[in-house]
This record gives C-alpha cells, structure tokens and sequence, in this order.
C-alpha cells in the first residue's frame, strides 16, 4: 500500500484553478494544468509520497512485478500496469482525435519504426503498441463531442443553418444517408483547400448566428453554440466543420461516456476522472497545431452513427460502489460515496478482490486500515494497492467522502 502524488500535465487547455483546488493549493496556478496522472505509464509516472528520493509506482511495479500485479496481469500485459488513472481539467477545448484499435496500433508502431520515425518526433502517431480505450465520469458538468451523430439529425442541421454553400454538401449526405455517406463527406471536408475554407467556415459560422437569432433556443442551439465558440478559436480549421456531425453530450457529475476505438471526439470543458489502457497514441483530426495526418486518421476511425447511449457504460451498484462497466479487459472504474456520520450511506468498505488497485480520492478524505497499517488518503491523492496487499477497509475521514477505484478486472 503506497500513497501516490498525481503528476501535473501543463497543456494550454487546462485551468488555472481546479486541480490546484482539488488539491488544496493556492490559486490560480503559474500555468494551466490541464490533467493529473496516477498511474505507472513511462511518461509520467506517479511519485510515491514519502517514499524513496525521486521513488515513482513504476520503479515500485518494474521492482517486483508479480507481486505488485499478480501473475495474471502480469503475464497477460507484459509486467506492466494495463491502465492509466487521471483527473482532467478542460477550461477549453481539446483537438478533435480518435485512437486506435489493438491491431491497429501494432501495425502503425511497427511501419513507423521501420521509417526510422523517432518516438518523440512531433509527426509521430504510434507511440507504442497498445490501443487507448478510454472511460470518463464527471465531477462537475463535462461537455464532450463525441461520436458521428444520426444522420437524419445531421441533415435537418445542416438545412436549419440556411447556409447556401453547404448545399452541395447537404446533398452529399442526403443522398447517402449512413455511414458511407459519413466517411465522404468529413474526408471532403478535411481534405479542402485553405481557399475554400476561408469562405466556406465564415458563411457557415453566419449561419450558426442567424439559426441562434431567429431560433433563440431551437432544438440545435447547443451544437450552434458550440460550432460557434470553436470557429472564434479556430477560423480557419477544418475541423470546426466537423463539429456538425458529431453529438454533443452533457454530462452531469457521476455520469460517465465510454469511448472506444475509432471514436472521433473532444472534450470541450469541465472536469472529470479519466481511466484508459496505458497508450499515448492519439489520432488528431484538427482544432489543434500539432500534427495532423489525414490519412491514418481516416484508416482508423469508425463512421458509424451513435448515439448517447452507445457510448454510455452500463452502471450497476453493488453494496456501496457504483460500477460503471465496460467491455475493457485493461481496467474497471467505479465511484463510492461514504458518510462520516453513517447516516445517509455506509461510512465504510471492505475491498478483498486481487489488486493492482488505484484509489483516488475526489472529495473529503478517506483512511485505508489493513492488518499493519493505516493509511490517510486526502482529497487530490491517490493509494496504490498491490496484488500482494492484504485486504483494507475503507473508511470515510470527513462527513462526505468521495473516492475513484480502478482495477484490472477477473483477476
């Protein structure tokens, strides 16, 4: 059992104040920090609190890998812990991207190694060999597209819009209305010349203002909004045409969104716990500067139409845990509630299934007691429980507390 620091990614779509409150820091922060990693991936790897100088979950895995693991895990994924555990925090958009599958994956890693493409190189897209299914649940409310939205639906936008220059474009779809027509439309218009986006995203965006004028609060006000905040921040990016096909989603705190392979997505605000297999292969199909290539982003996304409770992980409760339940082999995530008082729900849980675990708490504080140690976990830590850990009991430290499990499950 080891108390873990979360580790700051700085990227400029972060906030200034959430993670730093959540972990009672002063604000705002010199720098936007956008996500909190738990977990044992290379890149940054959770540093154990108190432990060794410079200590990290991955020196602790690498160390004694069956043990900390288990023996399936660790010959199922290689001696390496198969997720990653973050908190995001979105105080502006992410890149539209999508990742790959398993097979795909593998393949892009190999054909770039064999280019001679280096790891870190900005036009990398495969940087290792695993896919990067990923689970999210909101702390606040997250605004997320995610997703080609039904076509019918996609139609009647198009025409409330009025714009005559997506004409040729509506009757694309129309006339092909599934995900044939889909793929032909978005590699149209990620594929358009700067020229003709420079007169075709102005006019759409005229029309997104015209549709809220004249509508108010019609039934596609939110994904106008939308289109129109991402066209004030990108003009001249194809990618604000995307937005069109894609479903916006609200989610209150609590609920969660799975996306899987293929997905094109992006997080446009709000703040959320994360958990993914342990990959940093990203896809990007614009609202970015980074590299984007066109043509393994068409090879690895799925155009068929979803909608929300396609991407909604079943949730099921058992005793104090809520599971939110994905077709994943890599991780498991669940949400627990506990009440100092025991009044409202328990104020305590037994965990007695294999690890490796990560507990992260979100909210209050929690306090882990196994049969040698007891364990206070504040808000904004996280505890690292190994295979080899005898079973813990868990216990609110504060009138509500709130806290994050991950696990590898059929251990």
């Amino acid at each position: 059992m080891h108390l873990l620091d979360g580790v700051i990614r700085p990227y400029a779509w972060g906030s200034r104040t959430t993670l730093a409150q959540l972990r009672g820091l002063p604000t705002p922060s010199p720098h936007p920090e956008a996500e909190l990693w738990f977990g044992a991936h290379p890149a940054a790897p959770a540093p154990v609190s108190g432990g060794a100088d410079g200590e990290t979950l991955l020196d602790v895995v690498d160390a004694d890998p069956r043990g900390q693991l288990g023996g399936a895990c660790t010959d199922r994924y290689r001696g390496r812990l198969p997720f990653l555990m973050k908190v995001l925090a979105a105080d502006e958009p992410l890149s539209l991207q999508a990742h790959p599958s398993l097979d795909q994956a593998k393949d892009g890693f190999e054909r770039e190694n064999a280019r001679g493409i280096e790891v870190g190189a900005p036009n990398r897209n495969y940087r290792d060999d695993n896919h990067k299914p990923e689970l999210v649940v909101a702390l606040s409310e997250f605004e997320v597209l995610a997703g080609f939205r039904e076509v019918t639906e996609t139609v009647d936008l198009l025409r409330a819009l009025q714009v005559p220059e997506l004409d040729a474009y509506l009757g694309m779809l129309a006339g092909q209305p599934d995900s044939q027509g889909l793929r032909a439309l978005f590699t149209t218009w990620i594929t358009l010349p700067e020229s003709a986006l420079a007169t075709l995203i102005p006019a759409v965006l005229d029309g997104a203002i015209h549709y809220l004028e004249t509508t108010g609060n019609g039934h596609f006000a939110a994904e106008v909004r939308t289109l129109l905040e991402i066209g004030e921040s990108y003009p001249a990016d194809s990618g604000v045409l995307a937005v069109l096909l894609l479903n916006r989603i609200t989610l209150r705190p609590g609920e969660g969104l799975f996306l899987p392979a293929g997905n094109l997505h992006s997080y446009l605000g709000g703040t959320a716990v994360e958990v993914m297999a342990n990959s940093d292969n990203v896809l990007r199909g614009g609202l970015t500067p980074k590299h984007v290539d066109v043509p393994e982003l068409l090879r690895v996304l799925d155009f068929t139409p979803v909608v929300r409770s396609d991407v909604s992980p079943t949730m099921h409760t058992l005793n104090a845990e809520l599971i939110y339940q994905t077709p994943i082999s890599e991780f498991r995530l669940s949400m627990v509630e506990l009440d100092g008082t025991g009044i409202h729900k328990p104020s305590s849980i037994l965990f007695d299934v294999p690890g490796p675990q990560i507990l992260l708490c979100t909210s209050g504080a929690i306090e882990l007691r196994g049969s040698n140690t007891d364990l206070l976990v504040p808000q904004g830590q996280a505890v690292w429980l190994a295979d080899c850990d005898p079973d813990v009991v868990v216990h609110a430290a504060s009138a509500r507390s709130v806290f994050f499990r991950a696990l590898v499950p059929g251990q």
